[in-house]
C-alpha cells in the first residue's frame, strides 16, 4: 500500500474520461475548480462546464434544473459547503424532485488538515443518509473513485460522492463487478469483523495484518456505499465472527457505525466497537497528526478488536 493518491485527483481524471464518453455529462463548480479537480473537465469540455462562483444554493439549484432537462450534472465543491450551505436545495430541489444530480464533493473529514475546523465536515454522511432518495458513496481509494464516478453517471437519482483532499493508499483494484450498494470483502477472516469506509479502509487492512501476527483472523469489509446498505454482507460476516469493529472518518453519530448497529440490532446482535470522532469538531493541523489525535488509526482498531475478543466479550 505504498502508492498514495488523493481520491480528488482520481476524480478529476475519471471525470475527463467520462466526459469523452457521455455528452450528457456536465460539471458545475462553486469557485473551487482547481481544488476539486473539476478544472480538468473544464479544460477539455468548456461548453459543458459552468463556474457558478461562491453561491452554493445557486450551484445546486441550477444542477437540479439541468438534471430535469435531461443532463447528468456533477456538482463540485467542498463537502462542508455543499452540505452546510445548500442543504435546503439538496433536500427540496434535488431529493424531493428525484433530480438526477451527482454531488461530487471533496475535502471531507479530518484530512482537510490545515484548513481547520470550519472547513471540515464530520456530519455530512448522517445528513445525506437521512434524505429520502439520496444514494451515498464513500470510495476508499483512487480505483474505487474512478469506478464510482462511472457508476454514478448511469445511476438514476440523487447521489452523494464523498472524497478527500489528502493522498490515501491505493488498494486492490476494483473489478468490473464493482457496484453501488455492494460491499467489498477486502480480506477474509473469521475471528472478528472490521467494517470501514473511505480513508479508514486502509487502516482496517493494516489492523488486520497486525492482528494476524497475533494469530487473529480478521474479516475486512469495505462499505463504499452507505445507502443503499449491503445488509446481507454485514450480517453474514458478523454471524461468523461474533464481533464487529466499525471505523469511519466521521462523527460517531449518524454515519456508518449507526447504520451497522441498526442492521445488526435487527438481524444479528453482536458486541460492537466504534472508531470515529467523538461528537467534536476538528482543528487545524497536519492530516496524519489529526487522525492520530482523534483516534482514527489502525492501532485503535486493533485495540478495539482485542477488547472484543476478551473472554467476557462485552464491557461491564
Amino acid at each position: 500500500m505504498s502508492n498514495m493518491v488523493a481520491t480528488r485527483d482520481a476524480f478529476g481524471q475519471a471525470l475527463v474520461e467520462l466526459g469523452a464518453e457521455n455528452p450528457q455529462v456536465v460539471v458545475l463548480s462553486g469557485d473551487l475548480a482547481e481544488s476539486t479537480r473539476a478544472a480538468l473537465f473544464g479544460e477539455h469540455y468548456p461548453e459543458r462546464f459552468f463556474e457558478m462562483g461562491i453561491s452554493e444554493q445557486d450551484l445546486v439549484g441550477t444542477a437540479a434544473g439541468l438534471a430535469l432537462g435531461g443532463k447528468i450534472p456533477f456538482v463540485c465543491t467542498y463537502a462542508v459547503f455543499a452540505v452546510s450551505r445548500a442543504f435546503d436545495q439538496i433536500r427540496v430541489s434535488v431529493c424531493y424532485t428525484g433530480a438526477n444530480v451527482k454531488l461530487a464533493v471533496t475535502h471531507a473529514g479530518l484530512s482537510v488538515g490545515e484548513d481547520g475546523a470550519t472547513a471540515m465536515t464530520l456530519e455530512d454522511l448522517a445528513l445525506m443518509c437521512s434524505l429520502p432518495s439520496m444514494t451515498v458513496v464513500v470510495p476508499a481509494d483512487a480505483g474505487e473513485t474512478k469506478a464510482a464516478v462511472r457508476a454514478a453517471a448511469v445511476w438514476k437519482g440523487p447521489l452523494y460522492l464523498r472524497m478527500g483532499r489528502s493522498p490515501v493508499p491505493v488498494l486492490e483494484e476494483p473489478g468490473a463487478d464493482w457496484q453501488i450498494g455492494h460491499a467489498r470483502r477486502m480480506r477474509a477472516g473469521k475471528d472478528v469483523t472490521l467494517v470501514a469506509c473511505g480513508a479508514m479502509v486502509s487502516a482496517a487492512l493494516e489492523a488486520a495484518e497486525t492482528l494476524s501476527q497475533q494469530g487473529i483472523s480478521a474479516d475486512v469489509l469495505n462499505f463504499h456505499t452507505l445507502k443503499p446498505f449491503d445488509c446481507a454482507a454485514l450480517v453474514k460476516s458478523a454471524s461468523r465472527s461474533g464481533g464487529v469493529v466499525v471505523a469511519e472518518e466521521h462523527n460517531i453519530f449518524g454515519g456508518l457505525g449507526s447504520i451497522a448497529a441498526r442492521v445488526l440490532g435487527e438481524n444479528c446482535p453482536v458486541p460492537m466497537r466504534f472508531i470515529a470522532t467523538q461528537d467534536t469538531f476538528g482543528e487545524s493541523g497536519k492530516p496524519e497528526e489529526l487522525m492520530q489525535k482523534y483516534g482514527l488509526t489502525s492501532e485503535r482498531i486493533v485495540a478495539a478488536a482485542l477488547e472484543l475478543l476478551q473472554p467476557e466479550g462485552v464491557r461491564q
